[in-house]
């Protein structure tokens, strides 16, 4: 594993009760960097158990990133209850996806996650459907660009996002894994297919846990947001049994194989190795390229949210995937001309 730049958040994470040992300097840094990285309510939740034996001021500092989490957690579910009864009677599966998939499910990934909005997935053939019932709830598009609406809706993987009239809840709604123009092609309905019920609501399933981590994995690699690479990472390894058996490998490896994601799953488990030292069988088994300089710009960009993470190279780094996350979206025939109207454009009010 490559040595981390922070390695008492990463080490809190992978095993909380060491935290009891640590001295006031190292605190210091820790909680700034667990802030930083999006993971404050998280540790909380993981230091729970043994909080009598934390400094105060530092157990108050993850008591308060906890709080905050439980209240994003708590209106999620109510935002939750009010699509389950807008989508209701649209007749097909609605399908909760990342941080909000793991509040609903219960999961323990969900302990502490801080979420920013809500993602759905559903079939392509409804879109148009559960767009207008969004809209009757009191759900509207954010952009009125025309551009942009073509964009998302001719090329990418969802619509463009949407708020809520009075609540102010953003809301993603996807039609499809990756986007549709992308080097990699994935098979939603599969996806859809596999997806459990949650219990208690009339249409809102979330991913079988395989699927999960590899929607999760697919995220992470593809759409290039490393500002919250470390958070997400930290969701891989808290969704992966911390005894998986090897029957959890072959089925995830199944899977990843049939939604067409074994490379995300790849990468991602590359860097659970790398940051966490989860070692996986599937590393050496799946197929793909295996490009060290790839990892090692993975691995700079997970850590650049933290001032101690950043270098010379994380800039670089940075570009680097942004270039990759648009690569692997569109076509050069469509990413060339995209790329230069975003270049040009100008704020509506210059």
């Amino acid at each position: 594993m490559s040595p981390s730049p922070c390695p008492d958040l990463i080490a809190a994470l992978r095993a909380p009760q060491g935290m009891t040992g640590l001295l006031p300097g190292q605190w210091d840094r820790l909680i700034p960097q667990a802030r930083a990285a999006g993971v404050l309510g998280r540790l909380g939740v993981l230091a729970r158990p043994f909080a009598a034996d934390l400094p105060r001021p530092a157990w108050h500092a993850l008591e308060a990133g906890v709080a905050m989490a439980e209240r994003q957690a708590v209106a999620v579910r109510y935002e939750l209850a009010q699509l389950d009864a807008a989508l209701a009677d649209v007749g097909a599966p609605v399908i909760v996806l990342k941080g909000a998939a793991y509040v609903a499910a219960g999961l323990d990934a969900g302990g502490g996650r801080m979420m920013s909005d809500i993602d759905l997935l559903v079939p392509k053939a409804a879109l148009g459907e559960v767009e207008a019932a969004l809209m009757l709830a009191g759900w509207a598009s954010q952009s009125r660009d025309a551009y942009d609406q073509r964009y998302y809706r001719q090329w990418m993987h969802e619509i463009p996002p949407m708020e809520h009239l009075r609540r102010g809840t953003v809301l993603d709604l996807h039609h499809n894994l990756l986007p549709e123009t992308g080097r990699i092609r994935t098979l939603p309905e599969a996806f859809i297919d596999a997806a459990v019920p949650l219990p208690g609501r009339r249409c809102l399933h979330v991913p079988c846990l395989p699927d999960m981590i590899l929607h999760s994995a697919a995220h992470l690699m593809h759409e290039g947001e490393w500002g919250h690479g470390l958070r997400d990472l930290n969701d891989l390894y808290a969704l992966i049994p911390a005894q998986a058996t090897d029957e959890f490998w072959t089925e995830l490896s199944k899977r990843a194989h049939l939604l067409g994601l074994t490379h995300p799953l790849y990468l991602a488990l590359v860097q659970l190795q790398r940051v966490f030292s989860l070692h996986s069988p599937l590393v050496p088994a799946l197929p793909g390229p295996r490009n060290a300089w790839l990892d090692a710009l993975i691995t700079q960009a997970v850590f650049g949210v933290l001032p101690q993470g950043r270098n010379a190279l994380t800039p670089f780094a940075e570009l680097a995937l942004y270039v990759r996350s648009h690569w692997l979206r569109m076509p050069v025939h469509l990413l060339l001309p995209h790329l230069f109207y975003k270049a040009c454009k100008r704020p509506a009010n210059d």
